[in-house]
């Protein structure tokens, strides 16, 4: 019995429906575009569960390559617009930004992934080919990506050398913030992948050494290139440690002794902060105007084995029975600080971001405030690099707030954190910070923190 071959398509996008490893590249290019184009986040297009359609239809390992694709694409975009361009007569038209996303795509597996050349630029023309938007640039395409890999060797390390990894509003706001030489350090350190960053219930040292990493200054457990999922790792199951950044356990060990205090972890989850006051002798509120994120908090709590009182409220309305010993308020802002682990931060926010987010913290803040005794400390942080969210906001509250009263930091107060103790008594940690001797261990989240009483 003879079987007839299946009919090909005449033409068009069903032509390439399987060509291997096409669809990878067309969703990282729709999901490339969404973050551009419409400042859509990369974590909620890349989430397993409830992410991009193209993105959900992929198998594992395919959506890890569209994510490493995206992640190096958006890590070193204006290196690759420069280099792209010197390849272009001229600049390629505004409304062509489909052409533009399958140009990146294979640029960034050219410049920087394991991928063959050859593959990165077939798939890109056949991608180009597929789109009836991009049809006619196919030879476009295949000529600048080819021209680009024949060329990366002499041009690449010069155009990196060149230039800034940030769109212009976000560079501009580190350069004035921290002039040119830190912002460059920083802009320099979001390049590389970040280690993974444990803390831990107890014995550092020990974790370290089973996790194959080093114990930090400030007690983290810092690995580096760490292999496999996290879930697969030594401790996890018996809830021995939890990923977090080491700038991001800080602020929870600014109070000092918590033993036997009530405290209130605001904007609580995912549930570090509350795991390590728990830990500390905490009786913990746990506050947060998200049911999803405090559903994952309880299950993080619960796999370490902890408990605390789990609210869900809108945090400006919120008011418990009786008032806190003590108040964290970890409030939500630009996370400019995390663009070495979401370089797509300076491309989804804008400068008006920071202002808007400036002014909910401030009125958080002051609602913070009102929930703790007098007398009672108050921690305010965030992981923004903008002062507008940090030290000109604290300065400003302080200024107009006339019951808060400033409690500032002092040298040798708390292990690991002099050196990112300001002249002013405040917490600012950037990822320049921390130098281990290879950028690729060095650093940590850009963080600010600060400490204050309600008087009376």
């Amino acid at each position: 019995m003879s079987v007839a071959a299946p009919r090909r398509p005449a033409s068009g996008d069903q032509e390439h429906e399987f060509v291997a490893g096409l669809a990878a590249r067309k969703a990282a290019a729709r999901l490339l575009a969404a973050v551009i184009d419409a400042r859509t986040p990369l974590d909620g297009l890349t989430d397993h569960e409830n992410g991009h359609p193209q993105y959900k239809a992929l198998d594992l390992r395919d959506r890890g390559l569209v994510r490493a694709i995206l992640v190096t694409a958006l890590r070193f975009r204006m290196t690759i617009t420069g280099l792209l361009a010197r390849r272009l007569e001229k600049p390629l038209p505004p409304n062509a930004t489909a052409l533009s996303h399958i140009l990146h795509v294979a640029a960034a597996q050219i410049l920087f992934l394991d991928i063959p050349d050859s593959a990165a630029v077939d798939l890109a023309v056949t991608h180009a080919k597929s789109d009836p938007r991009t049809q006619r640039f196919s030879g476009l395409v295949n000529g600048v990506l080819r021209t680009l890999a024949r060329a990366k060797e002499t041009e690449l390390p010069a155009a990196l050398a060149a230039t800034d990894e940030a769109p212009k509003w976000f560079s501009d706001r580190l350069k004035t913030a921290y002039g040119e030489d830190k912002a460059r350090q920083i802009l320099a350190a979001h390049r590389y992948e970040v280690p993974v960053d444990f803390s831990v219930k107890a014995d550092p040292e020990l974790w370290a050494e089973k996790l194959g990493g080093i114990v930090l200054p400030t007690g983290t457990v810092r690995v580096e290139n760490l292999v496999g999922a996290v879930t697969e790792l030594p401790g996890f199951a018996e809830g021995a440690w939890w990923v977090q950044d080491a700038a991001a356990s800080l602020p929870a060990r600014l109070f000092g002794d918590v033993g036997g205090m009530r405290i209130a972890d605001l904007c609580a989850a995912p549930g570090g902060k509350t795991a390590q006051l728990i830990l500390a002798g905490a009786r913990v509120t746990a506050v947060d105007t998200s049911k999803n994120r405090l559903a994952r908090l309880a299950q993080n709590l619960g796999r370490l084995g902890l408990s605390a009182d789990i609210v869900h409220a809108d945090l400006l309305k919120y008011q418990p029975e009786e008032l806190f010993d003590a108040v964290l308020l970890d409030a939500p802002c630009s996370s400019t600080g995390t663009v070495r682990r979401h370089p797509d931060v300076p491309w989804t926010k804008t400068a008006a971001d920071v202002e808007k987010l400036a002014d909910l913290q401030r009125r958080l803040l002051a609602r913070a405030v009102t929930l703790v005794k007098p007398g009672g400390r108050i921690v305010f942080s965030n992981c923004s690099l903008d002062p507008r969210e940090g030290e000109d906001l604290y300065r400003a509250f302080l200024e107009g707030t006339p019951d808060v009263i400033d409690d500032p930091l002092r040298q040798g107060e708390v292990a690991g954190i002099d050196s990112f103790l300001t002249a002013q008594g405040t917490l600012r940690t950037t990822p320049a910070d921390l130098d281990l001797g290879a950028p690729q261990r060095s650093g940590l989240d850009g963080f600010f923190a600060a400490r204050m009483r309600r008087a009376g």
